[in-house]
């Protein structure tokens, strides 16, 4: 064949090829130097087919399908972490409660602060703070500090001291704790827990104290009045919260408090949380009755049952340290308990039914019965060891005649290793097992 007639051809079929190209858009780039994007609906779409709607039908056919996406969208957000601040037992400051670290002002000052469940109020020593240990809050270096007067609402909150006539003051407040008092004037700052930052966070700015139950380096409510974390952090932690006590003879930072409904426990146990109009702080449950091992010991209902007029009921409280029941509830728990030790007892201190730890192998356990949901609590938490080890004593105690004695508390010392949760939306207190030393 020719060679000039060959190269003619060739020829040929390159212009019909760039010409083809050129003209088909829906020919893809020879170059290789780039992607075609092309709508999966489109005439070039190798999955597409014959349509006669119109484009404006095909969009509202296209648009029927967001809602799928949107939601799985939705499922690729990241998901609220868990805000857990490590807890640890006390006795490093000599006091029987549970510590956890906190941080106030910018930049955060670190503060070891007691948890209470039945105080609503956050408060701090202060730097000039007369009669307070020697770690203090430093107002004078955080940007973030300020100052509340006396016509604020929260003074109104704290029962803080009346505006004067002629105008505005800082707002000053007395208050009691543990049977010692503070005074203070009420601030606001930011307030860091783990990673969660809760702006303008209104506490007590200590500022003097007379006596020694005050804790050294503040107190962080969690009731349920309008100052308590879960008001002032108003839908960050969905009104719910839950913590585990390590073993009080655990120096560590072992135990958790987690805040929010994300990361607690799923399959939990739960008991209503009742609620007192005249003492809105505190955590009432439905305790309605105590086994003693096998043993349902007697006890009149009206020792037990909720009344919102008189205070009467049950509370759990992160504060008080052994539980304390009213006196005729104590004494058939007690007198039943003896009675299947067996053996002579002794007092020691607040308790009276001691013995030989030799016989602590004899302890029946103490079931606390709350309306659907049963406790049935391990001897950690229901025996107490003299500083000797040689004496085991009963943990509880009947609650003492200067104070409200229509009350029984369940205190920190038998919730130890559990998971306490609070959930004050749905009205419900959890508890679970676990090992939190």
């Amino acid at each position: 064949m020719d060679v000039k007639f060959i190269t003619t051809l060739i020829l040929l079929y390159l212009i019909y090829l760039t010409t083809t190209t050129a003209l088909d858009p829906c020919a893809s780039q020879t170059d290789g130097s780039d992607l075609n994007m092309i709508p999966i609906y489109g005439k070039c779409s190798p999955f597409s087919s014959p349509n006669t709607d119109s484009w404006a039908n095909t969009l509202i056919n296209m648009a029927s399908k967001d809602p799928a996406r949107l939601k799985y969208l939705s499922t690729l957000v990241g998901q609220k972490t868990v805000t857990s601040a490590p807890i640890a037992s006390g006795q490093a400051f000599n006091i029987g409660n549970y510590i956890v670290r906190v941080k106030i002002g910018t930049p955060g000052q670190l503060l070891f602060m007691v948890l209470d469940t039945s105080t609503d109020e956050a408060f701090a020593p202060c730097l000039g703070c007369q009669g307070c240990a020697a770690t203090t809050f430093l107002p004078n270096v955080s940007s973030s500090y300020g100052s509340l007067d006396c016509s604020v609402p929260q003074c109104g909150q704290v029962h803080g001291l009346p505006c004067l006539a002629e105008g505005t003051s800082p707002c000053s407040f007395n208050q009691s704790y543990a049977g010692s008092s503070f005074s203070a004037t009420l601030v606001q700052d930011s307030l860091r827990l783990a990673t969660d930052v809760i702006p303008n966070y209104s506490f007590g700015c200590v500022n003097a104290i007379s006596g020694g139950s005050v804790p050294a380096q503040g107190l962080l409510g969690l009731g349920r009045g309008p100052l308590s974390l879960l008001s002032q952090s108003g839908a960050l932690y969905s009104g719910v919260f839950s913590y585990c006590l390590p073993s009080f003879k655990s120096y560590y930072f072992s135990g958790s408090l987690k805040l929010g409904p994300v990361g607690q426990p799923k399959n939990i146990r739960t008991t209503p949380l009742l609620r007192n109009p005249h003492r809105p702080s505190l955590y009432y449950v439905n305790l309605t009755g105590i086994s003693v091992g096998h043993v349902l010991v007697p006890i009149p209902t009206e020792y037990l049952a909720f009344d919102s007029t008189t205070g009467s009921g049950t509370v759990i409280d992160s504060g008080t340290v052994i539980t304390r029941f009213v006196e005729p509830i104590y004494n058939v728990v007690r007198d039943e308990f003896r009675k299947q030790v067996s053996g002579s007892f002794s007092s020691l201190g607040a308790f009276d039914t001691c013995f030989v730890k030799s016989y602590e192998t004899l302890a029946p356990p103490v079931t606390l019965h709350f309306q659907g949901l049963d406790l049935t609590l391990p001897l950690e938490n229901s025996l107490i060891h003299s500083s000797s080890g040689s004496l085991a004593c009963l943990a509880m105690a009947a609650a003492p005649n200067n104070v409200n004695s229509v009350l029984n508390v369940i205190a920190n010392l038998q919730q130890q290793n559990l998971r306490i949760l609070f959930d004050t939306v749905n009205n419900k207190v959890g508890i679970a097992r676990e090992l939190c030393n």
